[in-house]
């Protein structure tokens, strides 16, 4: 393009938002350089105008051929001597960001908003330096400015779509992704991001009916996907499984047999789930989530001699994953028979987090299932009393005590512990059990009898405890899925 004239030049385009390409159309500058009436000073107007575009046009050219730091040179001198150009500026920004440099292009695409603020391609541009930088905030606000001045243009409706599912907002995500739509509606992609915004938004139906119409959809892995996503939130539950199973058929990739595996376990079918991860397990043996999947298949389906070795094998290779630590130590106090030596590293994780109170009480109760000697007793304390210390509140960290100080037959001390407990949890079913010994042994028949018969009514509660863990864990994991 010329400074001063009308000519188009299009820049290379360069990515947004992981896919998404912007190419920018340089528009002409307005030179601030005021003219006289004489036709001196008209004559050294022109000349120094035919200078500067020599010089754009130069810099133009030393681009084109790569070489970008001649390239630079100019266009920075350009700068220099004649701000508040929007040629100059823009170019100067995308140069920068053609060598990934963003942030040194940041204040020139600012100058340029500035230039020209009535150029959507520049918010566009400058919204894309922003996201590079991990500046959602102001990348969202560049481009719905962007879409403002010219909301035909949809590639920056798809890119301010992706930004508000960023943003967690997939209602105006949605109509985004609608308007870009309006201009591009055979766009694959874009009908699969629409979809996925309105099902998280909660109109799963019309996701459903969206994706139910696209052409091909039997052939689509990512539509059948989806659309499993949306039966599921429909409680279509079969439909969904159906579709999960194509999704893998198209398309056997880690995604995907993952939430076919997750499938399977939000409906508790663990056997099945079991097979799913073992084969992606096989298929992908560098899937950290895929062996997650495993071991909570493994945990569900009571096989916990199974488990306990996969979610140590994961705190082994992150020590400092709380996740793989909770996995673990639920593992490591479900197995209530037989040796637990891979409990060991709960142990180590729990000494070096005592800020974990929960982990900390998993691993105090795996000492005190264990082999009663008085080290273990000890430590079992210590992490007890550092658990109770970050909170008070935890009833399983007053139960556990309670359990100690009867292994160590000080009944009467248990007594306060376990009264905390069940005080903390009403229905705590063995808090209950343990406080009727302890009254009992302590020649408080009344309350004995009493705390024996609220066991009696809360006998389920333990299993229910462990089956609204087990629970809490798959819904982590789908929540946690992409």
């Amino acid at each position: 393009m010329t400074l001063a004239g009308t000519n188009v030049r299009g820049s290379s385009a360069w990515p947004c938002l992981g896919c998404l390409c912007l190419a920018v159309t340089l528009l002409h500058g307005q030179s601030s350089s005021t003219r006289d009436n004489s036709q001196e000073h008209a004559a050294d107007d022109h000349k120094a105008a035919q200078e500067m575009e020599q010089r754009f046009q130069d810099a133009m050219a030393a681009q084109d051929k790569g070489d970008l730091e001649h390239a630079k040179s100019l266009l920075l001198e350009l700068h220099s001597r004649h701000p508040g150009i929007f040629a100059i500026d823009e170019s100067l920004g995308l140069l920068y960001v053609s060598r990934e440099e963003f942030a040194a292009a940041l204040p020139f695409l600012e100058d340029a908003v500035r230039d020209d603020p009535s150029s959507d391609i520049a918010f566009a541009n400058l919204g894309a330096a922003q996201f590079k930088l991990h500046h959602s905030a102001e990348a969202l606000h560049a481009f719905q400015r962007a879409a403002a001045l010219n909301p035909n243009n949809s590639v920056t409706q798809e890119a301010l779509g992706r930004l508000w599912m960023e943003a967690h907002e997939p209602e105006k995500a949605a109509a985004a992704f609608a308007a870009a739509l309006a201009q591009d509606p055979q766009n694959h992609d874009l009908v699969l991001d629409r979809a996925q915004a309105l099902k998280d938004a909660g109109h799963a139906r019309q996701a459903a009916d969206i994706l139910a119409a696209l052409p091909g959809v039997d052939q689509s892995a990512s539509a059948q996907s989806l659309l499993a996503d949306a039966d599921e939130a429909l409680s279509n539950y079969r439909e969904a499984g159906e579709h999960y199973a194509r999704a893998v058929q198209l398309d056997p990739s880690e995604s995907n047999v993952w939430m076919m595996g997750i499938e399977y376990l939000r409906h508790w079918t663990f056997e099945a789930a079991i097979k799913e991860f073992a084969a992606g397990q096989d298929k992908y043996p560098l899937s950290t989530r895929m062996r997650v999947g495993l071991g909570t298949a493994y945990f569900g389906n009571a096989n916990y001699d199974k488990a306990i070795p996969i979610f140590a094998d994961l705190l082994d290779a992150d020590v400092d994953n709380g996740l793989d630590a909770e996995l673990l130590g639920l593992s490591c106090v479900a197995a209530i028979q037989g040796e637990k030596p891979r409990c060991s590293s709960l142990l180590k994780y729990a000494q070096s987090h005592p800020r974990d109170a929960k982990v900390s009480v998993y691993a105090a109760s795996t000492l005190i299932g264990g082999q009663l000697s008085d080290e273990n007793m000890r430590v079992a304390r210590q992490l007890l009393d550092h658990a109770i210390a970050v909170d008070p509140k935890l009833p399983d960290a007053q139960y556990e005590m309670g359990v100690l100080r009867q292994d160590q037959m000080d009944w009467a001390g248990s007594i306060s512990y376990l009264e905390q407990a069940v005080k903390l949890k009403p229905n705590f079913a063995r808090a209950h059990y343990r406080l009727a010994l302890a009254c009992l042994r302590s020649g408080r028949q009344q309350e004995g009898e009493a705390e024996m018969d609220l066991q009696k009514r809360y006998s389920q509660q333990q299993q229910n405890d462990l089956d609204l863990r087990l629970r809490n864990i798959t819904t982590f994991l789908v929540d946690a899925r992409h």
